[in-house]
């Protein structure tokens, strides 16, 4: 579980950021880049590039606390022609607990799409890093989400995005309640529900949104009883997940999810031992140049002048190469972090699946609720049936249970629709994926292989020109 917003806006003021020399805020490689392209959108010509700058140092001043709270903000500065922003240019000031509000706020409204991760804050490297280098990284971070979010044919244009780039000042967007006072509210609840004195049926308004945020305990032990009775109960559920194609597609991103595992490991291996191989040269070169020095002081003949003069001509291209190897591995890494990317966004798949699975159990736990309700008015009428002029109290808890059947049916057509609704995400989302990645895919190896090509052939350039010299000079 990732920390709590003020967790992570503690860690900033761990970090107590040095404002550096502001960049220009409309100039950022990695805001012109996206990593994982999306298809969609009504116009092909219809842009959003947003750029992440000017790291900024505030003190909060806390009033009981001896301790100001210190943390950082950042600058976003986006561009767009997407009629829906109304405007062409924005910047706003955002901290990174905002960044955590935007995607939490996202996850809740936009279930079942495959939602890219929002960066983690690690408390480990915040105390290990130096403080500069830590805030450039988070700045590329929070740029590189923002950017995959605007690739998004959906979530570009999500009215919480817009909110997040459009409103200055404090973000009009209402932060999610953590899980612990979410429970409490429910604790609170509880006995009402379980006295008659509240509804345990659940409201229309609410079965289009999961049980697991925790307000509401009763439904989670309903959803959990239909969850261990689905898995174990001799009855079939009364709706189950019948598409076999998502299924198996499922399944298929699942040994993908393997292959990227296994793809992205060998990938930082290669990463590493190219740097490896690039540091040992750039050593092999300035023990070179220390050998060539000392073969130039000692020299006495024409013959060891010229033996000396070999060495420094070797040493300079062992030097020049180990940069070219530095070029090499960083060019690599543009190519190869694809793998990355697409491995990070596979828990957004899950998530976006798990999505699917939770609407589909709150639809099948309505439908037994209202099965258990038919049932028991059958009972009710079955033994008011039996005293004479009829049981007042059966035919009362006969209308309460009719009542409460009216408000099931309702919230059974919610969850009905919901789920339907995260259905058909889920499959556009599946299929944009697989046509991304194979664009994408396409793209990182014919760039790695280019790499491959045009820094290999400039390091056999640079030694074929060293052995030509020092063979000319031995002639």
């Amino acid at each position: 579980m990732s920390p709590s917003a003020d967790q992570e806006d503690d860690e900033d003021g761990f970090l107590g950021a040095q404002s550096g020399p502001e960049p220009d805020p409309r100039v950022s490689d990695s805001s012109r880049e996206v990593p994982i392209s999306r298809n969609g959108g009504n116009s092909s010509q219809e842009f959003l590039t947003m750029a992440v700058t000017q790291p900024q140092k505030i003190q909060e001043s806390t009033g009981s606390s001896l301790v100001p709270n210190i943390y950082v903000t950042y600058l976003v500065v986006s561009h767009t022609n997407i009629p829906e922003y109304g405007g062409t240019e924005f910047s706003v000031r955002r901290r990174f607990r905002d960044f955590v509000t935007l995607a939490d706020r996202l996850a809740l409204a936009y279930r079942g799409y495959f939602i890219p991760p929002r960066p983690d804050k690690s408390i480990v490297e915040s105390q290990v890093m130096q403080k500069q280098e830590f805030i450039e990284q988070r700045r590329v971070a929070l740029e590189k989400y923002l950017s995959r979010l605007a690739a998004h044919p959906v979530l570009r244009k999500s009215e919480e995005l817009r909110l997040f780039l459009q409103t200055n000042g404090k973000l009009p967007l209402q932060p999610s309640i953590d899980m612990a006072s979410r429970m409490l509210d429910g604790a609170a609840k509880l006995p009402k529900q379980l006295f008659g004195d509240s509804s345990t049926v659940l409201a229309p308004q609410e079965a289009s949104q999961p049980a697991k945020g925790g307000r509401d305990l009763i439904r989670i032990f309903k959803e959990l009883r239909q969850s261990v009775t689905n898995d174990w109960g001799a009855s079939k559920p009364p709706v189950v997940e019948e598409d076999k194609e998502f299924l198996e597609k499922k399944e298929k991103l699942q040994d993908l999810e393997l292959e990227l595992t296994e793809a992205s490991q060998q990938a930082e291996a290669l990463i590493k031992a190219q740097q490896e191989v690039g540091d040992v040269v750039g050593d092999l070169g300035l023990a070179l140049i220390r050998i060539g020095k000392y073969e130039s002081q000692e020299a006495t003949g024409n013959a060891q002048k010229v033996h000396a003069t070999d060495v420094k001509r070797l040493a300079t291209a062992a030097v020049k190469v180990s940069r070219f190897y530095k070029e090499f591995n960083a060019e690599s890494c543009k190519h190869l972090d694809h793998l990355h990317d697409y491995l990070g966004l596979m828990q957004s798949v899950h998530t976006a699946f798990s999505d699917r699975s939770s609407a589909l159990l709150t639809l099948q736990t309505l439908m037994t609720d209202l099965s258990a309700m038919h049932a028991r008015i059958e009972k009710l009428n079955a033994s008011s049936s039996k005293t004479f002029g009829g049981d007042r109290s059966s035919n009362r808890k006969v209308e309460e249970l009719n009542d409460s059947i009216k408000t099931a049916e309702k919230s059974r057509d919610k969850a009905q629709e919901e789920y339907e609704r995260i259905k058909e995400r889920n499959r556009s989302e599946i299929e944009n994926y697989e046509c991304d990645r194979q664009r994408d895919f396409f793209s990182m190896l014919k760039g790695f292989v280019q790499t491959q090509v045009t820094y290999n052939e400039r390091i056999a350039s640079v030694w074929s020109k060293a052995f030509e010299e020092a063979g000319s000079a031995s002639v």
